[in-house]
């Protein structure tokens, strides 16, 4: 069954079906969302799906995102009586699988919410009403009656810290939520395209879940325990029944790959308080985009000597600020103790405001950390209003930059190691100077590029390598559009100097530089000898860059009888 909404809105339908015995999903279909989480570009929609299952007690497992309010509880309506609802399992609180949970205890005020004990916390918080509950932890069970007996298992940090799986060993179904998903919005209901579907489900694990590589792989070492499964009923995109092996094991090889390697930032938050969940993240996923590995450890609830343990293995230290009072704020104190006790003057560390009105002063804790003789790898994020876009790239550019700081050694000596004939011979593959320019809403990047082609007639298209630990890689999405700026020869060392200067996070690209507006939004550099207006229609990923297909929608030659500038290089091993 398919429901649509009002016509007036984006695009939203619903899908129902019935996936195995006595089990029914509701899938909410968002087709023209294009962001999710943070900077993150959707370049097909994404789905948030829910699940019924009748045995002889009634259990839903997650509901949809508040946009779908209407179309979700029509739908629930059209396959059973709410008010027979006996238990809501919430496999975690983000709002767009939870954001109708008090909605459909309006209807079923005596079903019981289960979750895991943060969860439950998180939810007293965000629907403010009493509510029957029950707490549960890897290896409880819940039995439903006509063999669907669920059991939980805890996956924390997946990707927030109250997550929970859960399966049914009467349909050998795993309910996952987040972990397994991918942004991808299609009528097809299963797996059926693994090729069209890859893409997108790799990008999700970059995004979502590889900064919590470790924690990935502590939830497959729990998942052993449970029975065959025949099916992954996720909560974003298509249910995962043909390669369901296939795509779990992909996330233990990317896990295994990611926690490989001997250089690890550890980012410390405290779930549930202000914005630190959201802001650990993005600083996470810039530091991820350099090739560094990230543990993310959540303050609340952390046992003392995994704090210790992970604070003097890691190489660098990046911690949100907890409460200064309240219930948990001698809990995080200790933590921060635990860290301070534990550092080295080997390591680097940031420090960022959690916004939650009551948040621990950075400039002491700072001045605690020098004292012990730790670098600072950024300029410390404090917030002066609610956290925006803006705000989330600023974090990701400060992660990237730590992330490149610890490379930056590494680096160095791997130039100076290789110098091969084979270096030497693609080095004398020459490109052309062009200025990559793109603004969305209030973030704007830029980016000197040499590897640039034209890659199409009709239509027009071109092809640029943009460096994953670019900071302007987020604002090249499916969609995204940008301005490249073609230098003129003779006339651009200055503008090459001014774009290859490193810029603090959040820095205005721009300034000093003369510019103007293109159609598209992004600036134009006055001086630029030509320029072309472009839109992002997909990207192909290689092992350190983005390959970025775009389409040329318009352009303009300032001088005709001027050249573009060539960059020549002595060796192909970096720029």
């Amino acid at each position: 069954m398919v429901a649509l909404a009002d016509q007036a809105q984006k695009r939203l339908t619903i899908q129902t079906a019935e996936i195995a015995p006595d089990t029914t999903v509701i899938r909410s279909l968002d087709w023209e969302r294009d962001r999710f989480d943070i900077e993150f570009g959707l370049q097909n929609g994404t789905t948030y799906n829910g699940y019924i299952i009748q045995g002889d007690q009634l259990a839903i497992v997650d509901t949809s995102h508040r946009k779908f309010e209407q179309l979700y509880l029509d739908a629930l309506k059209g396959k059973i009586d709410p008010a027979q609802i006996n238990y809501i399992v919430v496999s975690h609180t983000e709002p767009d699988h939870s954001g109708l949970v008090k909605d459909v205890l309006a209807l079923a005020p005596e079903a019981v919410v289960v979750g895991s004990k943060v969860a439950i916390q998180f939810l007293e918080g965000f629907i403010h009403q009493k509510f029957q509950r029950q707490i549960v932890k890897s290896g409880d069970k819940l039995d439903l009656g006509k063999g669907h007996v669920l059991e939980f298992v805890n996956a924390p940090n997946l990707h927030w810290p109250d997550t929970i799986l859960t399966y049914d060993w009467g349909t050998q179904l795993l309910y996952t939520c987040d972990v397994f998903g991918l942004h991808y919005c299609s009528d097809h209901l299963f797996d059926v395209h693994l090729g069209a579907i890859a893409p997108d489900y790799r990008f999700y694990y970059d995004c979502l879940m590889g900064p919590n590589a470790r924690s990935v792989l502590a939830a497959l070492k729990r998942m052993e325990n449970l029975g065959e499964v025949a099916m992954v009923a996720n909560g974003h995109g298509p249910l995962l029944r043909h390669n369901t092996h296939e795509l779990i094991e992909r996330y233990r090889t990317w896990s295994q790959e990611q926690t490989k390697g001997e250089t690890v930032v550890a980012v410390f938050y405290t779930s549930g308080y202000g914005d630190s969940d959201r802001l650990s993240q993005a600083l996470a996923h810039g530091i991820t985009k350099t090739g560094v590995a990230v543990e993310m450890m959540d303050l609340l609830g952390a046992d003392q000597q995994e704090v210790r343990e992970l604070a003097e293995r890691a190489v660098g230290l990046v911690i949100g600020m907890p409460p200064t009072s309240g219930d948990n704020a001698t809990e995080t104190a200790t933590s921060l103790s635990t860290i301070l006790a534990s550092v080295s003057d080997k390591q680097v560390v940031g420090l960022f405001e959690s916004y939650g009105g009551n948040d621990e002063p950075i400039d002491p804790l700072l001045t605690k950390f020098r004292n012990l003789g730790v670098s600072v790898a950024f300029p410390s994020i404090r917030i002066k209003a609610n956290p925006d876009e803006a705000l989330y790239q600023l974090c990701d550019e400060a992660g990237t930059d730590l992330g490149q700081l610890l490379n930056r050694e590494q680096n160095i000596k791997k130039r100076k190691s290789v110098d091969s004939d084979l270096d030497k011979a693609i080095g004398r593959i020459s490109g052309g100077l062009y200025i990559i320019t793109a603004q969305k809403s209030e973030v704007n990047g830029a980016m000197l590029a040499s590897w640039v082609s034209q890659a199409s007639f009709e239509p027009l298209g071109l092809s640029i390598a943009v460096a994953k630990d670019r900071a302007i890689e987020s604002l090249m999405q499916v969609g995204d559009r940008f301005v490249l700026n073609i230098l003129e020869e003779g006339n651009y060392q200055h503008l090459m100097k001014h774009f290859l200067k490193r810029f603090k996070p959040g820095q205005d690209r721009f300034e000093g530089v003369e510019t103007r507006q293109a159609t598209n939004g992004a600036p134009i550099l006055a001086e630029a000898l030509a320029y072309l207006e472009c839109e992002v229609v997909s990207r192909m990923d290689v092992p350190d860059h983005w390959i970025v297909y775009s389409e040329v929608q318009d352009g303009r030659v300032a001088k005709t009888d001027s050249l573009t500038a060539v960059h020549h290089r002595k060796v192909g091993n970096y720029y």
